[in-house]
């Protein structure tokens, strides 16, 4: 029921997830002042692409579905190993996010859904599988980003609609929709989203995947790669 908390005792198996991705022409732009103009959306197809390698690389992920229009990231993300699924509503972060849920759930009406953010370049494995391990318990639950407003992580169990409220304040927003709030220690690298240059250094100091590592040595002056152990 709306903004009760039960537990869920259908546990699931596999998970599917679904990454949102703006247009890179779009993407971070508040990363501009720290990246160059340039540089940026190369880096915001890099974090994508870490972000996928990792869960994919998760023995909980069956699979990923990236919604996005843009043909650049969609070339690159299938090479990755996702699943493209356009961007049919065209109308923001959420609707994506609902029309992923849909596209994973036409092939498999039972399956656990999440969705994750694209911009998580030092996402671990072993950290997103706890998460997954964790979420299996309940109906939905939510991950806080590293600042404590947004989102970086939502589930849903079989059966259980995700209804997502991504964006800004999302935190409280899932909180009062009744999602349970995952309070795991050491799962740094799945709140870690990277918006802007105080975010980009953190996550380059929990240590990035080999795409962002690669395009930050590349594109930025003095920059030193920092990749994931």
């Amino acid at each position: 029921m709306e903004g009760e908390i039960a537990t869920n005792t259908d546990l699931t198996g596999p998970w599917s997830l679904v990454v949102p991705l703006k247009p890179l022409a779009r993407a971070k732009s508040r990363l501009t002042p720290a990246t160059g103009a340039e540089l940026r959306p190369r880096l915001a197809l890099a974090f994508a692409r870490d972000t996928v390698a990792a869960a994919l690389s998760c023995p909980a992920v069956l699979d990923v579905v990236v919604v996005t229009d843009d043909p650049e990231a969609g070339a690159a993300l299938t090479a990755t190993g996702a699943r493209i699924v356009p961007d049919a509503p065209g109308r923001g972060l959420n609707a994506a996010l609902a029309h992923g849920e849909r596209a994973v759930r036409a092939g498999r009406p039972r399956a656990a859904v999440a969705a994750l953010n694209a911009d998580l370049p030092a996402l671990r494995p072993g950290e997103l599988a706890r998460v997954l391990d964790y979420s299996a318990e309940f109906p939905r639950a939510f991950v806080t980003d590293a600042a404590g407003i947004g989102t970086t992580f939502l589930s849903a169990a079989p059966g259980v609609e995700l209804r997502p409220a991504f964006g800004g304040s999302s935190r409280a927003r899932h909180l009062e929709s009744g999602a349970v709030e995952i309070d795991l220690t050491g799962i740094d690298s799945v709140r870690q989203d990277v918006d802007t240059g105080d975010d980009l250094r953190t996550a380059l100091a929990l240590g990035v995947g080999a795409y962002t590592a690669g395009h930050w040595a590349a594109g930025a002056p003095g920059a030193e790669p920092a990749t994931a152990p």
